[in-house]
């Protein structure tokens, strides 16, 4: 079900690398180098699969974009937060 877009700003209190506009979110983060980055994302592409909800991303050198939204529901749900919070589980290891 789609979140609303009070319920979006406040479950992002707890995930500050990541904004909401666009109807999804959004977060951006950079590592030391190409192979951390990429490294990351495979990780981060298991996590995906086990989930079987899947980011809009990109990659340019040691920086990942990633979006998440729910493309059946036309925004933003609660597996968005379940992704994002995986996500931010990997990026903190890397670090």
């Amino acid at each position: 079900m789609k979140l609303d877009d009070a319920t979006i700003e406040t479950k992002l209190l707890h995930f500050p690398d990541w904004d909401y506009f666009d109807n999804a979110i959004h977060a951006e983060f950079e590592f030391d180098n190409f192979k951390d980055c990429f490294s990351a994302m495979s990780r981060i592409a298991f996590e995906c699969e086990a989930q079987g909800h899947h980011p809009d991303w990109s990659n340019i050198y040691n920086v990942l974009k990633i979006t998440l939204s729910t493309h059946d529901e036309a925004g933003v749900t609660i597996k968005d937060f379940k992704l994002a919070e995986a996500i931010e589980a990997i990026v903190e290891v890397e670090d």
